[in-house]
Order: C-alpha cells, then sequence, then structure tokens
C-alpha cells in the first residue's frame, strides 16, 4: 500500500481550501484565453498571458526557441528529483455555439477540448506551489506547451530540452491533466496502464479507370470499390483483433469525382486507427494494407495505402499512479478520488513525455451539476461548456502531487 509522509500530508491539509480562495483569479484568466483562442506552434497572445501570469507570481518563464511555448522552474529549499507539471494551450479549427457570455472572438476557433482550464489551473497551482517553497526538497518543471490537438508540441519542447532543464537533474517524473465532462465535476479519476490509446492516420487511394456514367462497364468505378474497402476494413477490426486489448478505426472522410456523370478514376478514404498496446498496433497497421490491397484487387482495382505514425498511447506508471491517488485523495477527500474504469481511445501527445519519464495523467471532471451525461456535450463539440468550480479541483491536483512527489 502506498503511503506518505507526515510532510506531504500537512502540506496537502490546505490545498482544498487554498485552491477555491485563488479560483477567481484562476477563473479569470482562462476567460482571457478563452476568448482569444489559438491555434498549432504559435500562439503568441496565449505565451503572452502565461508569461506575465508566471512572473506576477515571482517565477522566471523561458519562452521556447522554435515554438510558443513557456517553461518556468521552482527550486525548493532542499535538493531532490524534478517533477514536470504539464498544461496544453491550443485550440481547435471550429466555431463556438455556446452562447457564453465569454466565448470565442475569433472566427473559426474554440477552446473546445479545455485547454484553457488547463493551462489556468497549471498558473493557480503554482501560485500554491510557490507559497509553500521552503517545504518542498526538488524541483517543479511548469510545462505550457502548444500544438497538443496538432503537431506534436510535446516532441518539440522534448527536443528543446523540458526534460533536462539547465543547470539542474533532468526530470524523474510527470504528471498532467484533462478536463472532461465524462463525469461529475470535481471528481478525479486515473488508473494505472494504457489510459489514452495511440492515433495513427490512414489515407488509401483507390485507383479505377474513368469513363461515362452511362457505360460503367467500359470504365473501373472507384467509388464501390471504396465502399466494400470501408466495409471490409470494420469487419476486420472486429473479428480479428483481441477484444481485450482493442482497436478503433474510423473512416471520416470519403472523397471521390466532380460532376454526376463522370465516373472518376480515383477515391480517396481518410480515417484513424487508434490501439492500446505496440502488438495490435502493428496487427492493425498491416491488415488494413493487406484488407485494402487484396479488395480493390479482386475488382481489378488498385489501393495506394498511405499510414502516418501519430502520437503513441498513453500509459501511465503503476508506482506513480498510486502515489498520484493518495496524494490526490489527501489533499480532495477519498470520495472525489476514482479508478477509471477503462482506457479512453482518444489521443494525446503527453505520450511522448511518458515514454521517457515515469508519470500519470488524470481526468478531472467537470460535467455542470444541472446536466444529466447523456445531455452534455463533452470535448471537441462547439457545444461543451466546462464547470469552472471544477477548476478548483484541478489546482489542488497539480499542486497535491507536486507536494506528495517532493515534500521534505
Amino acid at each position: 500500500m502506498t503511503v506518505i509522509g507526515r510532510t506531504a500530508t500537512d502540506l496537502l491539509r490546505d490545498l482544498a481550501a487554498d485552491a477555491r480562495r485563488i479560483l477567481p483569479g484562476v477563473i479569470a484568466i482562462r476567460r482571457r484565453l478563452h476568448r482569444q483562442p489559438e491555434l498549432g506552434l504559435h500562439l503568441p497572445r496565449t505565451q503572452h498571458t502565461v508569461r506575465s501570469a508566471l512572473t506576477d507570481i515571482g517565477l522566471t518563464p523561458v519562452d521556447g526557441r522554435r515554438l510558443s511555448s513557456v517553461t518556468a522552474v521552482l527550486d525548493g529549499a532542499a535538493p531532490g528529483p524534478t517533477l514536470l507539471l504539464r498544461a496544453d494551450m491550443d485550440a481547435l479549427p471550429q466555431q463556438e455555439d455556446t452562447g457564453l457570455e465569454f466565448a470565442s472572438e475569433v472566427p473559426g476557433a474554440m477552446h473546445a477540448c479545455g485547454h484553457d482550464t488547463h493551462t489556468a489551473m497549471l498558473i493557480g497551482a503554482a501560485r500554491l506551489l510557490v507559497a509553500r517553497r521552503q517545504h518542498l526538497a526538488g524541483r517543479v518543471v511548469f510545462m505550457f506547451e502548444p500544438a497538443e490537438e496538432a503537431g506534436g508540441g510535446a516532441l518539440h519542447m522534448i527536443e528543446e530540452g523540458v526534460l533536462g532543464p539547465p543547470g539542474g537533474d533532468p526530470v524523474s517524473a510527470a504528471f498532467a491533466l484533462h478536463i472532461t465532462t465524462r463525469f461529475a465535476s470535481g471528481t478525479v479519476h486515473l488508473k494505472p496502464g494504457p489510459t489514452f490509446a495511440a492515433a495513427d492516420l490512414l489515407h488509401i487511394t483507390v485507383r479505377g479507370a474513368a469513363g461515362h456514367a452511362s457505360a460503367p462497364h467500359l470504365a473501373l468505378d472507384p467509388i464501390p470499390v471504396a465502399c466494400e474497402i470501408v466495409q471490409a476494413l470494420q469487419t476486420m477490426i472486429t473479428r480479428t483483433v483481441h477484444v481485450f486489448d482493442p482497436a478503433v478505426l474510423t473512416v471520416a472522410r470519403i472523397q471521390a469525382g466532380t460532376t454526376t456523370n463522370i465516373i472518376p478514376e480515383t477515391a480517396r478514404i481518410e480515417g484513424t486507427f487508434r490501439t492500446l498496446s505496440a502488438a495490435t498496433r502493428v496487427a492493425v497497421r498491416d491488415a488494413v494494407t493487406r484488407v485494402a490491397q487484396h479488395v480493390a484487387a479482386a475488382h481489378r482495382a488498385t489501393a495506394e495505402v498511405e499510414l502516418t505514425e501519430n502520437y503513441p498511447p498513453v500509459v501511465n506508471d503503476e508506482q506513480f499512479t498510486a502515489t498520484a491517488t493518495v496524494c490526490a485523495a489527501a489533499a480532495l477527500g477519498p470520495d472525489r478520488v476514482h479508478l477509471l474504469p477503462e482506457p479512453s481511445m482518444g489521443a494525446e501527445d503527453f505520450s511522448y513525455v511518458l515514454e521517457r519519464v515515469p508519470g500519470a495523467m488524470a481526468f478531472l471532471g467537470a460535467r455542470q451539476p444541472h446536466k444529466r451525461p447523456e445531455e452534455t456535450p463533452d470535448c471537441h463539440s462547439n457545444r461543451v461548456i466546462f464547470d469552472e468550480d471544477a477548476m478548483a479541483t484541478g489546482i489542488a491536483l497539480h499542486a497535491g502531487v507536486a507536494c506528495g512527489h517532493l515534500a521534505r
């Protein structure tokens, strides 16, 4: 059974109350970010907001060299390990339809995945940890990352040295959280082992022969071949992948043709497949290629298959997850901390960090109290609304994991 020392227990006791005390200021930062969402690797307005907030609490932020990242380091009063706490900062390319008074003012961009809350909560946690500096043995690295949604911002930051801060020991553990409306507001959910899936991209070009719509026998129509490939891929997943080591394959786009009376030469299939283990990831990659090419060949067409590896799976370290669970229960109360029943088949580039150091990612519930799960839009919806009260839990959770890991 994982236990924490008396000093850590004492530090954790007041975190929830202190997080609630600073919550109004954290909400103000979140709303400022929400009104001005930015996409990708270059987030100058967001970077300025984060940099200013960290400076105000006595930290020295450092900008990324090739991207709009921000890093800050808090040194404890005594030597010890280095813990990384991470928040992502980028938004999604979609129009907001929430009706919130602080809704996005940028056409076609929205914080639909809650990264504005992640950023604001980590700033709040930094404030609580600065006030407890004298009780910490080691370092906290605050990692504010752009381009989590697309572009692998975490990998760029790793290449720029976020896991090995200048003048200190390399990062030895890492923690992050992800907000969701799947769970009740203010609850925490985590598990050891796979927590998010690997997500790889598939692009299949089916090539036939163009012709007139009145004479399909004189052409080679790629559209029915593409449809058959889509169906065969779904059957392949359900009949060849182990049910307890799952995969999810989604064809999200089929594109073909230019008008109503021309059989096109090509049809394009695009989508993703998601897996939780290396073995299933390789098996699905091989099967996608085999099925697409053989179905096409059965119709005298060809299939060109392009598979692009994207984010690897997020795998929580067993020991670190146990410690984080104990710390969360001590800071928030055991009734608010739950074992995650199953992994998410979504993807997260925090996986790049956890490939290199032990750590964990947790879910923070933020469903509005008067809403039922089935009527509540979640991340990536143009109508998602997070309960801002849950952010006090996220602040205390980040700070609690740090205090439990680094208490003197």
